[in-house]
This record gives C-alpha cells, structure tokens and sequence, in this order.
C-alpha cells in the first residue's frame, strides 16, 4: 500500500481571506487535518464550508499524537498539518512529525502561505537582503539576557517572537545589552486592530510602556554595525561591492549602506549616483 501524503499548510495569520487556493483545496481534499487548536481552525473551516474531520496536534501530544498520524498516513490517508496561524514547523510542535515522516519515508508537500515573520519584516524598512529568525527569546530574565548577549554580534536584521505580556521587559534587555538600535514591533498583522510601532528602542518603550498589548507581537531589530569603526569603511566603495558583488539595486545596496554604516540615505543617493553615472 502506497502511503500517503503529509501536507504542511499555511493558513491566514489573521485576515482569513490571506490563504491560497490551492491551501483550501488540499484542506477539503484531505482525509484528515491535524491542527494545533482545533477550535481556532474550525472557524477558518467553517469560513470555507470544508468539512474535512480534525484531529489536534500540539505541544503536549505531539509525541502521543505524532505516531498516530504517522501510523494513518503510512495507511495511505492523506494529512494536512496546519498551526494556529501562518507556516507550520516554525515555533511549533510541527518540526517533530515533519522529522518522523522523513525518517519513515512518507512524501511532505508544502503548501505555502503566510508567515508572521516575512510579512513584519517586509514592511519594517529595515534591511531584508540577509536576516536572521531566531523566535521566542527565553522566558527567564538570565537565560534571555545571554541570548541577547550572544546576538550583540549579529549584523544581519533579527526577527524575534514575543508574547504580549513579556514584551515590556525584553525591550528593556535590548537596550540595556544591545543599545539604541532601531527596532519595528507589529501587533496583529492583517486584523482589524493591525499596529506597527516604529523607532528607536527607547522610543518604542515610550510608546508601549503604559498600554496592556494584546495579540501576536513580531519584533525586527537593526543588526550590528559592520565594524566598530565604520569611518574606515570608503562609502563608494562599499556602494560598489553591494552592487556589483552582492547584486544589490541601487535602491537596496543605498538602503543597506546607510543603515550599516549608519549614513544618512540623502548622502549614500548622491554617491550611488556618482558611482552608476
């Protein structure tokens, strides 16, 4: 018998018209789909008059739970895996069955969609030629402290998770371990009650610091400076080594060099200018 297929589908992160045709197709056409709260994915279900039986699949069974799917797909039923919002496997229990259809040999097809972290990033205006994802921080104030100290180093702009009520205090570690970089908070992308909160980390604890937020929460930090003496670096001819070795526009490579080595965009125009004239 010819197993079957394992789908990682990606659902709306908030606006339930954010999902593809092809996502609802594979939900109805499925003979089973596991999801992380099967309460919160019936509303999208019903949304979409698709009637597929659920199963949940979670944290707290993901072990239990997770041979069980295994065990019906390798029966031939298909299964699509979905999480509360966007992409499943990222910072989810959807990494451990994903890693058990692989080591049984049953066939995995993504079904993409949105994510939280791409859609904050893309509107954040901070450099998105090279980043870094690295989820929730630790609870724990220590443990959470070296994570940020371990990223002091990091050039590339860094997308965090955060829930509502520790975000106060991780804004504080920021700018005490990694100082006044400019920082983007969404909250409820793509729902009625969608925020983007801009600036500087004191500015954004200024902004925050007397409201009880609620909802999703994505944070995209500035990177580290590129050297600590950014005066050494020549601006043309680090303009030149953007566009002509990393194959940056000119938009992007005068976007990138003015936040890396913290010139104002004005500046960086007039000498990418010079240098493509």
């Amino acid at each position: 018998m010819q197993a079957g297929t394992l789908y990682i589908v990606s659902t709306p992160i908030g606006n339930l018209e954010d999902i593809t045709f092809r996502a609802v197709n594979v939900l109805k056409a499925v003979q089973l789909i596991a999801s992380e709260d099967t309460r919160h994915t019936h509303v999208l279900l019903q949304h979409y008059n698709i009637n597929t039986p659920q199963t949940s699949y979670h944290d707290h069974n993901k072990e239990e739970k997770g041979e069980i799917l295994i065990s019906k797909l390798k029966e031939g039923n298909d299964i699509a895996l979905v999480s509360d919002a966007g992409t499943p496997g990222i910072s989810d229990p959807g990494y451990y069955i994903i890693n058990r259809a692989i080591e049984e040999g049953i066939m995995i097809s993504p079904i993409p969609g949105p994510t939280a972290s791409i859609a904050a990033l893309s509107i954040s205006g901070l450099p998105t030629d090279s980043f870094v994802f690295e989820g929730f921080l630790p609870v724990k104030k220590t443990a959470r402290q070296k994570k940020l100290k371990g990223l002091s180093t990091e050039h590339r702009t860094i997308i965090l998770f955060e829930a509502p009520q520790r975000l106060l205090k991780t804004l504080e570690d920021i700018k005490e371990i990694l100082g006044e970089r400019r920082i983007v908070i969404t909250r409820e992308l793509t729902k009625l009650f969608e925020e983007i909160i801009r600036g500087r980390v004191s500015e954004v604890i200024a902004k925050t610091a007397d409201r009880r937020l609620k909802g999703e929460i994505t944070i995209i930090l500035e990177g580290a400076k590129v050297e600590n003496e950014v005066e050494v670096i020549n601006l043309h001819d680090y303009l030149k080594m953007l566009i002509d070795e990393k194959g940056l526009s000119l938009k992007d490579a005068v976007i990138k060099a003015s936040a890396d080595l913290d010139v104002p965009r004005n500046k960086v125009y007039k000498e990418a200018i010079n240098l493509v004239s």
